[in-house]
């Protein structure tokens, strides 16, 4: 991913999603403050648009990092699972690549963790909306956006190239402390409805 494409799409895509966010906050607070929910309710769509770009690229970016400290596990919670999963991780990766690429229009890949299913799956969202759209019970793991704006500079129209090299600089090690937090979350809510 060049320097270009992480200029424009985190400086501009990222940021216009911020910002509209805010504005429009800021706008929903003014008419909750006139009484007009008619109005407040108006900017639902719009501000689950940008907040779930926010949300979104916020879990991309912090899925990324360096390629000298990307390191595919061999070993651990995160690759124990995936193979319970897929069989290995490299059949992972090749499902995760096949399915991404065949977003229609604008969207998302996700790894997740179910906690209703102690398993990771897979998942696609369209455009910005948030995972936990998809289902309240999937935290998401690791996260690839397939926009356009994600890849157009470095690939142009070639998306299973972007995704094909994406996972050279995925963090598994973030992605593996985001499991097991998950993990941790999901035992202790089933702890606390048993005591119940």
């Amino acid at each position: 991913m060049s320097g270009q494409t992480i200029d424009f799409h985190y400086g501009k895509h990222h940021r216009t999603y911020v910002n509209n966010l805010n504005n429009l906050l800021e706008q929903q607070a003014e008419f909750q403050a006139q009484g007009n929910l008619q109005k407040s309710i108006s900017l639902s769509n719009a501000i689950k648009f940008n907040g779930g770009g926010h949300l979104n690229h916020e879990l991309f970016w912090d899925s990324l990092c360096p390629q000298a400290d990307s390191a595919i596990p061999d070993s651990g919670p995160l690759h124990d699972a995936i193979v319970d999963g897929w069989g290995t991780v490299d059949g992972f990766i090749k499902m995760f690549n096949i399915r991404t690429a065949a977003v229609q229009g604008s969207g998302w890949g996700w790894l997740v963790y179910n906690k209703r299913k102690d398993a990771l799956s897979y998942r696609t969202a369209p455009n910005q909306d948030p995972i936990t759209d998809v289902s309240p019970y999937v935290v998401p793991i690791i996260g690839v956006d397939v926009w356009e704006h994600a890849y157009y500079i470095d690939y142009k129209n070639a998306r299973p190239k972007y995704l094909e090299n994406i996972w050279r600089i995925i963090n598994w090690q973030k992605a593996e402390e985001r499991l097991i937090a998950a993990q941790m979350e999901s035992a202790a809510e089933k702890a606390a409805a048993a005591q119940n």
